[in-house]
């Protein structure tokens, strides 16, 4: 048998077993409650939802599953030794890096860590006979995770690119002195069914035509493939700037980070002192991304808030008039039916004006007016499917960045605004 048939034949056995396992349900769970975290919020600050969560779910869970053929064809070329107890060092490093923050949950963390101590025992001269927890953290593929990290990034960024704008998720956040601003959360979640090379001995093994970028491990006579779900995911929010360019420069920024840390990794194989700078960079950069992207935001003023000069758009609801329209997120309505409108309740009255019709006057995001129509019929969306920015009257925001896990547990979701308006917690006390 040739060495294709037996890839081809060795990834049907490692998908099955891999199927045949809870993880892969699990992570397609997962997918599913985060969409719908994100549409019951929706429904929370706007009382309705703009795409269905099960379509959400649905389209990353396909894109997921893209997204792992084409890493699973790079990882021919790499392979590393990816076995039970170096999984376990990762979800173990990942549990306790997330008791400090949140956003550590993520797989560059826990393998720069881990390389970091591994480089750290080795230099000190600890050796595996002190210990089995010594063992096993000497036997980890530092450079193996390092560079699924790293092409996993690159992977996200492009999903990213790809989706990121597509299904950003319009907030209503409390600003400064608790004035309400509006801001959109770029984020998803997305399972990746990985088949990965991992070195084998014994009558299964498969020799290779081609040399593996890792096989510098001398024990490998063979070959073997390990399938595994993976779940990669990015959130980010933004107050100014458009959901297009913040998804735009979130996913160049990862696909640049990832390329480095891949690049960082495979050259640790051929040069092993250079493990110890990979998996500092894995960390640093990727705090230093993080860190770049929020300064980028605190110098800006946030754009999807009401100025009294129009009403400020936030969202569109798909398959509105609004949507027909082509009106955009970040544009302003200046006059509806030839009546100025400043508050949402003078765009409901202007709206009456003209029962069958209506025409407006925009101001879009490089400051030119424009001018939109369009008939209207019985049973469309009140507001033409507009979700505005916020006023004073908003009751609910969205709950702010979670620091650590326990915060993010308390913090889910939205809470009522400190200084929400009287009269609607009068209304509620009354009910």
């Amino acid at each position: 048998m040739t060495p294709l048939l037996q890839l081809l034949e060795e990834a049907g056995r490692a998908l099955l077993g891999m199927l045949s396992l809870p993880y892969f349900y699990m992570a397609l769970l997962f997918v599913w409650w985060h969409a719908k975290q994100a549409s019951t919020l929706q429904r929370r600050l706007f009382h309705v939802r703009l795409h269905s969560s099960l379509l959400v779910a649905g389209y990353r869970i396909l894109s997921g599953i893209a997204v792992g053929i084409v890493i699973s064809l790079v990882g021919l070329t790499a392979g590393g030794r990816l076995d039970e107890t170096t999984l376990l060092c990762v979800w173990i490093a990942t549990a306790v890096l997330a008791i400090f923050r949140l956003r550590y949950i993520c797989l560059a963390y826990a393998a720069g860590a881990l390389g970091v101590v591994q480089s750290v025992l080795t230099w000190i001269g600890v050796s595996a006979a002190d210990g089995e927890a010594v063992q096993a953290l000497l036997d980890i593929d530092a450079a193996g995770l390092l560079f699924l990290a790293g092409v996993l990034h690159v992977a996200e960024g492009l999903l990213v690119l790809w989706q990121g704008s597509k299904h950003a998720v319009p907030l209503f956040l409390e600003g400064k002195r608790g004035k309400p601003v509006g801001a959109y959360s770029i984020s998803g979640l997305w399972p990746v069914p990985l088949l990965w090379l991992v070195p084998a001995s014994g009558a299964d093994a498969i020799s290779l035509p081609w040399t593996p970028l890792s096989s510098g491990d001398s024990s490998a006579i063979g070959w073997s493939l390990a399938a595994f779900p993976v779940l990669i995911g990015f959130t980010t929010r933004t107050e100014s700037r458009w959901p297009e360019r913040k998804a735009r420069e979130t996913g160049v920024g990862l696909i640049v980070y990832g390329a480095i840390v891949a690049g960082l990794a495979a050259g640790t194989w051929f040069w092993p002192q250079l493990g110890i700078a990979a998996s500092i960079a894995a960390f640093a950069l990727h705090e230093g991304l993080i860190l770049w992207g929020r300064w980028r935001e605190s110098g800006r003023q946030p754009v999807y808030v009401q100025h009294g000069r129009g009403l400020t758009i936030l969202a569109v609801l798909p398959g509105t008039p609004a949507a027909e329209m082509q009106l955009q997120a970040g544009e302003r309505i200046t006059k509806v039916n030839g009546a100025k409108v400043n508050v949402k309740e003078q765009l409901h009255d202007a709206l009456q004006l003209q029962s069958a019709f209506c025409r407006l006057e925009v101001v879009n995001r490089e400051g030119e007016i424009k001018f939109v129509q369009r008939a209207r019929y019985a049973g469309e969306h009140y507001q033409l499917g507009l979700i505005l920015a916020p006023d004073e009257d908003a009751e609910w925001v969205a709950a702010p960045r979670s620091a650590s896990l326990w915060q993010g547990l308390q913090r889910a979701g939205a809470r009522r605004r400190r200084n929400a308006p009287l009269a609607v917690r009068a209304a509620e006390a009354e009910a």
